[in-house]
């Protein structure tokens, strides 16, 4: 840690300085704001400690100096003149702590232990989005959105605790994504992340599928099974729209989150884990909880940190930079140059609604990509439902034919589900029909 200390009083600047150094820091010192910003133009800092009163001048005013000169810098506000307001001031100011004089060597190294908590975090956080999005397009975690910042930011925040996480959001926002960032970021990233998607299993199933089984169990068991839970052992547990589950079994996960102990269906032995619990859920739980469709002890229990995703449609300034990412990325994977927006599409980009988020906007793209050669996406290299939405495509009631609406209806609800057989389900076809309207469909642009 390369430490800046700003403080008029030569001796509280030799005492930080012996605490820093003996923690391992590397110090600089600064008896004056124009010194400090002197001692910055020299070479970075991560942490500075900033006395209050700096001769006539002030130490809040060097605040927002010093952020603009080095803004990854933690700020903490030292003062032997304590009050609430000047603490509320400071923090509004740019700073991340506040530390009272007089001090102890304690409080330092606290201080000192959280910024580097703090860095370490943000490093995480950076590596992380490189590394996702070289095979997972849409989990890059920039954004210029305020509100996909908040979510970014409690999640950063949760990664230190063990306490359990409801992620909330449409389908399609990344709620997925999120989860597997926020494991990445805790103390448990060594230790496995395990997804169980609820809606997809029945409830002897999912209770099988989560706390395991033994032979015998029912029909087909025909060894014991260690469930999701046991996999899942120091690490973090995914589970993925938890509101789809059955009331019994809420009653055993509730168990689970209170005691730490669960029994593998058919068996009376108790066993133990020790699992983070993170959940998603893009239903309104509390709506469930007044219908008796879902617990409310339960909800409490998950809904220790709340994490909200906002949809594609209220973070529009995202719209474009996930556009360009995604044809990157897509035309890497096609191995052809990446082509470009046109005017046109990306106003119709922005004018489209995305009711199925990221996840329809990644689709979009990867099917343009597939679909139309030209050096330049033009609103007719999508699906027609989005020209629809912004004044250009085919609508019901417009003069089209039926096999126009039909094609239509179909590219929609693919495009909107992350599966052919999910679709195919929604259409009410099966898989192999839909795979072949969608050949027939697809083999021109537009």
């Amino acid at each position: 840690m390369r430490v800046l200390v700003v403080d008029d009083e030569r001796n509280i600047r030799t005492t930080l300085r012996m605490c820093l150094e003996g923690l391992g820091c590397e110090v600089r010192e600064a008896p004056t704001a124009e010194a400090a910003l002197a001692a910055l133009a020299q070479g970075p800092a991560d942490l500075a400690f900033v006395d209050l009163r700096l001769g006539t001048a002030s130490g809040l005013d060097l605040l927002p100096r010093l952020l603009a000169e080095s803004p990854t810098l933690d700020v903490v506000l030292i003062t032997a003149y304590a009050t609430f307001d000047t603490a509320v001031e400071a923090v509004k100011r740019g700073a991340r702590d506040y530390l009272p004089k007089p001090f102890t060597p304690a409080q330092i190294r606290h201080l000192v232990e959280k910024a580097r908590a703090h860095r370490e975090l943000s490093s995480q956080l950076g590596n992380l989005e490189g590394q996702l999005a070289q095979s997972v397009p849409e989990a890059t975690l920039e954004t210029a959105s305020p509100a996909m910042h908040a979510a970014l930011a409690l999640v950063t925040r949760a990664a230190a605790s063990d306490a359990a996480v409801l992620l909330r959001g449409e389908s399609g926002t990344g709620k997925g994504v999120l989860a597997r960032a926020l494991h990445s970021m805790s103390a448990r990233r060594r230790r496995p992340f395990v997804t169980v998607n609820c809606p997809t299993l029945s409830e002897q199933l999912l209770s099988s599928e989560l706390f395991g089984h033994v032979r015998g169990a029912f029909t087909g068991a025909v060894r014991d099974q260690p469930g999701r839970v046991e996999q899942a052992e120091g690490g973090t547990l995914f589970l993925d729209e938890v509101a789809e589950m059955s009331p019994a079994l809420q009653a055993q996960l509730l168990r689970f989150l209170q005691e730490k102990q669960f029994e593998r269906l058919g068996e009376g032995r108790t066993r133990r884990a020790d699992v983070r619990v993170v959940a998603a859920t893009n239903r309104d739980l509390e709506k469930d909880v007044a219908a008796g469709h879902f617990r409310e002890d339960l909800l409490y229990r998950l809904n220790v940190i709340e994490v909200k995703l906002p949809s594609l449609r209220e973070r529009r300034e995202d719209i474009l930079p996930l556009a360009r990412r995604f044809v990157a990325f897509f035309a890497r994977t096609a191995q052809r140059p990446p082509p470009e927006l046109s005017p046109a599409t990306e106003k119709m980009l922005l004018a489209y609604p995305w009711p199925g988020n990221v996840r329809e906007l990644r689709n979009a793209l990867e099917r343009a990509i597939i679909m139309w050669p030209a050096e330049v996406l033009e609103p007719q290299a999508f699906p027609e439902r989005i020209a629809a939405a912004t004044g250009s495509g085919v609508a019901l009631g417009g003069p089209h034919t039926l096999e126009e609406v039909e094609r239509e209806h179909i590219l929609r609800v693919m495009a909107s589900v992350p599966t052919l057989d999910e679709a195919a389900h929604i259409l009410g076809i099966d898989a192999s029909t839909l795979w072949r309207k969608r050949k027939k469909y697809e083999s021109a642009p537009g």
